[in-house]
């Protein structure tokens, strides 16, 4: 029995998935800069293609203002290199005009032809410093409108932030029924409130697996108070070798040259590194032994030089395979996995774990995309 009501109780697979690292996040070494792997559309876009190769379902296209690209912009280079991966773009709440952004979102999902799924992201811009109930006051009135132009005739808005009226919705009409499926991740009461309310999985970063389960009941109770349950997913980094031995020996290869003092800069400068969800994953390097584990194959050694997510699961596959095993037990449906350098360990992670997994596309789990292109403007609708 899972942790919590989750919303695809039956569901015997799961979506594995893969990062792209948009945001100057590609290392041999971590900690250590290295041209080759710098966020070039050559770079990032040769692990899309990788993943793609290997059979995972859908790869994340974080957001951040570091090196790298625009996602969005990113995204829609993916989709004439692509043809059975789903691509799971973050999206910065308000750093668009949410009807602008609707369309954005739309022709992306016609040019992906469906497999467009959506991060939704509530932190500051770059030079600014907002208040956390105004950013997810934002955050929640873009969700609204977003899925007011995917499913409706007009666009009328009026909140506290955007006020629109009268709106058609032909141009934002997306290629999936009733839209993308949102994802979301956050820790504050604000940001549960909004998931429970609008989101349709709720996204983790790792900690020990009790820490996990109490996350997992709080978005609960809260999507139960707008009768609605969610599936939850986990955002981990991956270190699979042969063998245990192994894996846990390139972990340590991989700090072998971090400068802690840079580390903790490269921490700081991402936008999230002041949230409630960095917070926890500090704590749990200050609970891990003096290898850095807080759990037999938790690793917290990435989180040296990460803000976000930063633990990895370590271990041989079969190690590896039981702890998947155990997460799917408690309800999780989603796996985004990465790892260093992430060409060379979606590698591993294809070979080793990969073909022993029954994975899934999570809009086609809940029957987003349609057989054949839509009746709508962007598709093979009236033309108006």
């Amino acid at each position: 029995m899972t942790v919590v009501p989750v919303t695809s109780a039956d569901l015997d697979a799961a979506e594995v998935s893969w990062f792209s690292a948009l945001c100057s996040d590609d290392y041999q070494f971590l900690g250590v800069p290295d041209g080759a792997l710098r966020s070039s559309w050559a770079h990032c876009s040769d692990i899309v293609k990788t993943a793609e190769r290997l059979g995972f379902r859908n790869i994340l296209c974080p957001s951040s203002y570091q090196v790298g690209q625009d996602t969005l912009s990113f995204v829609a280079g993916c989709a004439p290199i692509t043809s059975k991966i789903n691509l799971l773009a973050a999206v910065r709440c308000g750093e668009m005009q949410p009807i602008m952004l609707a369309r954005t979102i739309a022709t992306l999902d016609h040019m992906l032809e469906g497999r467009l799924t959506v991060n939704i992201i509530s932190s500051d811009f770059p030079g600014e410093k907002a208040e956390s109930g105004y950013r997810y006051q934002r955050s929640r009135e873009v969700v609204e409108i977003l899925k007011q132009a995917w499913t409706q005739d007009e666009i009328n808005h009026d909140g506290e932030v955007y006020q629109f009226s009268g709106l058609t919705t032909d141009p934002a009409r997306p290629y999936q029924t009733g839209g993308p499926l949102l994802y979301f991740g956050g820790y504050s009461p604000a940001a549960l409130d909004l998931c429970g309310q609008h989101c349709d999985v709720y996204l983790m970063w790792p900690e020990p697996k009790d820490q996990i389960a109490e996350r997992m009941k709080a978005v609960n109770a809260v999507a139960a108070k707008y009768n609605r349950t969610l599936d939850y997913g986990l955002r981990v980094h991956m270190i699979v070798r042969e063998t245990e031995a192994e894996a846990k020996e390139y972990a340590e290869h991989l700090v072998s040259k971090l400068d802690d003092e840079y580390g903790q800069l490269i921490r700081e400068r991402a936008l999230d590194s002041g949230s409630l969800g960095v917070s926890h994953q500090a704590r749990a390097r200050e609970l891990a032994d003096q290898f850095g584990y807080v759990e037999p194959h938790l690793w917290t050694g990435v989180g040296r030089a990460r803000s976000g997510c930063g633990a990895a699961l370590v271990g041989s596959a079969d190690q590896i395979l039981s702890e998947i095993e155990e997460y799917k037990k408690m309800g999780i449906r989603a796996f985004i996995f990465s790892g260093y350098p992430h060409i060379e360990e979606a590698e591993f992670f294809g070979k080793l774990v990969l073909p022993e997994l029954k994975t899934c596309s999570m809009p086609h789990v809940y029957g987003r995309v349609p057989a054949t292109a839509p009746a709508t403007p962007l598709g093979i609708g009236e033309r108006r």
